[in-house]
């Protein structure tokens, strides 16, 4: 299937690692000029140099865009390379926080900063490029505890949480104008961090650690799902790949759960 992506230019933030690498990768297998934002000079180049390697095309950008000087930057920086973006993934995220008990208003502020406000700073640069070619699409990357969120680290549960609400609002604001907005929630992902940390873990427990040992066992203890597997990053992206395609132009406003079925949720 023509997913409809060749020539469209695609900036996905944090895409320097993890999933983001990964949603960049598939974007541009599927023809995409892929911008692969670090936030450092030279934090990207080694996924730049893979999906060159592979014969896509990527470029590295670069800014923090948890600011507001930072983000100017980074558009600067994506001017500098093309004169448009199509299609905005707003991939960076940081899974961190306190518990209930430690927790404070700055690190609650902070993780809504992070999580949320920083996908909107992006987001808003490059809504004029998509509202001039009356195309666009924009995703917000949550999780799956935006829906099932844990008793831990509440402050970011709570604000990727608030992701499936701005995109439902923005689909809305943005009617007519051949741009669509979604959410994509992802379960567990076998991130080489995630991997290592609990190979780690396994090996502290006597527990085997060749890969499908270390698959179970991550099923087994954080998050069990119904298909038996954990998805990669890969797989993420692929997924994106599709909400963002041309093929996809009618789902808009969704909040989509790409986890296995471990969120048991029937909304």
């Amino acid at each position: 299937m023509d997913l409809g992506l060749t020539g469209k230019v695609a900036l996905i933030t944090g895409a320097y690692r993890g999933t983001g690498s990964g949603i960049a990768r598939a974007l541009a297998a599927e023809g995409a000029t892929v911008l692969v934002h670090g936030f450092r000079s030279g934090q990207a180049d080694d996924v730049v140099g893979e999906i060159r390697r592979a014969t896509g095309a990527a470029m590295a950008v670069v800014g923090d865009i948890g600011t507001e000087e930072g983000t100017s930057a980074l558009v600067a920086d994506v001017r500098s390379v093309t004169d448009r973006v199509d299609i905005v993934i707003n991939n960076y995220g940081v899974a961190d926080g306190s518990t209930w008990e430690s927790g404070d208003t700055t690190s609650w502020h902070n993780s809504y900063d992070v999580n949320v406000v920083s996908s909107v700073r992006v987001t808003h640069a490059f809504l004029p490029d998509m509202r001039a070619a009356r195309w666009g699409r924009v995703v917000f990357m949550s999780t799956v505890g935006a829906t099932r969120p844990g008793d831990r680290i509440p402050e970011y549960y709570a604000a990727k949480g608030a992701l499936p609400s701005v995109a439902v609002g923005l689909a809305k604001h943005l009617a007519d104008t051949g741009i669509t907005v979604n959410c994509v929630s992802p379960g567990i992902i076998a991130t080489a961090e995630v991997i290592d940390r609990f190979t780690h873990r396994a090996r502290r427990r006597g527990l085997p650690t060749d890969g499908p040992s270390v698959e179970r066992f991550i099923l087994e203890t954080a998050m069990p799902n119904p298909t038996g597997r954990l998805c990669t990053p890969d797989d993420v992206g692929r997924f994106v790949a599709f909400v963002v395609s041309e093929t996809a132009w009618h789902l808009n406003g969704a909040h989509l759960r790409f986890d296995g079925g471990a969120c048991d949720a029937v909304t």
